[in-house]
């Protein structure tokens, strides 16, 4: 278990921040730019969760907890040093999937695209979804010139999904969803 003592270091005072690895990088690396991303996302679920029933509300804990996995395993990246470090794994991605199926099951087929919004918990849950959206692209963008374990990134992908499945769900099983009217105010 983590363990902090302290609280700032002034380590970053002058711009840069160590990575899980004790590697100091610049707070500007696109590294760094994923982690914050992922930690926003983290908090927009930590908001959403204030508004759902026990059974979302159990779901979004556990995303919040992968996620704190995301990030343990972004800030030390991959290397051939052989070291046992926390990874993100497969089934992580496949427990996703499943409960894509399973809240998915029970909506009714899209006839267009989903706006935003409906009930305050599906505006929360559809922000979280464009914050995970974000910090998608920058690990992809990340991946372009760095190491990433690749389970991150299908991990990131499907959450995003479920984020919108459950959006729906949230607003009385898609009854209640905004549809998109091409063209409305022409």
């Amino acid at each position: 278990m983590v363990q902090l003592t302290r609280i700032y270091t002034r380590g970053g005072d002058k711009g840069k921040t160590s990575l899980g690895s004790g590697v100091r990088v610049l707070k500007s690396s696109l590294r760094i730019a994923a982690l914050g991303e992922v930690d926003e996302a983290n908090s927009a679920l930590g908001v959403a969760r204030f508004y759902t029933e026990e059974e979302v509300n159990r779901l979004l804990f556990l995303l919040q907890n992968d996620l704190f996995d995301v990030g343990a395993d972004l800030c030390v990246p991959e290397d051939k040093s052989g070291k046992d470090r926390l990874r993100l794994q497969p089934q992580q991605v496949t427990f996703l999937e499943e409960k894509i199926d399973y809240y998915n099951q029970s909506l009714s087929p899209l006839q267009s695209f989903v706006l935003p919004g409906g009930t305050l918990l599906s505006a929360l849950l559809h922000q979280a979804r464009t914050i995970v959206r974000r910090a998608e692209r920058t690990l992809c963008t990340l991946k372009e010139t760095e190491p990433v374990n690749e389970v991150i990134i299908h991990y990131i992908n499907r959450l995003s999904d479920l984020l919108f499945v459950l959006a729906r769900t949230a607003n009385r099983q898609g009854e209640g969803d905004i549809l998109w009217v091409p063209g409305a105010n022409r």
